[in-house]
């Protein structure tokens, strides 16, 4: 079964879970930050068919050699899969790799805020990639 992350849109909800978020990264000193890139890419790999979304030691292996350069690239694949994939569950993602990857990068002049921005876009259309994937398993 497809775990549905607690995000589903900007609201209350999102905010507890976000600062929750935040406040066990920054207790775990970051830790808990892999855990949920670890969690996110099984579950995408459950829900989405076609090529793996490579694993949590590929991501920090790579990151560490490329200054960081491959989890841009990571999280730009992550976000093409789940856009190619909606057509599979009859859904329509205005977001792709690209605008996670713009925000990415250009949220890194606006002192780091991009990447919020481009992981709220991440975890919603995994979210619904995992709510519909739930429905069509009747589960």
């Amino acid at each position: 079964m497809c775990r549905v992350w607690n995000v589903q849109s900007v609201d209350s909800s999102f905010l507890s879970g976000f600062c929750t978020g935040i406040l066990l990264s920054l207790i775990t000193c970051g830790i808990y930050g892999y855990y949920f890139i670890y969690k996110l890419a099984e579950e995408v790999n459950i829900a989405c068919d076609g090529e793996q979304t490579s694993g949590l030691v590929a991501f920090i292996l790579l990151s560490f050699i490329t200054c960081g350069i491959y989890a841009y690239y990571w999280y730009y694949k992550l976000g093409n899969r789940l856009a190619a994939n909606a057509v599979r569950y009859n859904l329509n993602f205005q977001e792709n790799g690209t605008t996670v990857l713009m925000w990415c990068i250009f949220g890194a002049f606006l002192c780091g805020i991009g990447q919020f921005f481009a992981m709220h876009i991440l975890i919603k259309n995994s979210n619904m990639i995992c709510a519909a994937y739930n429905r069509s398993k009747g589960l």
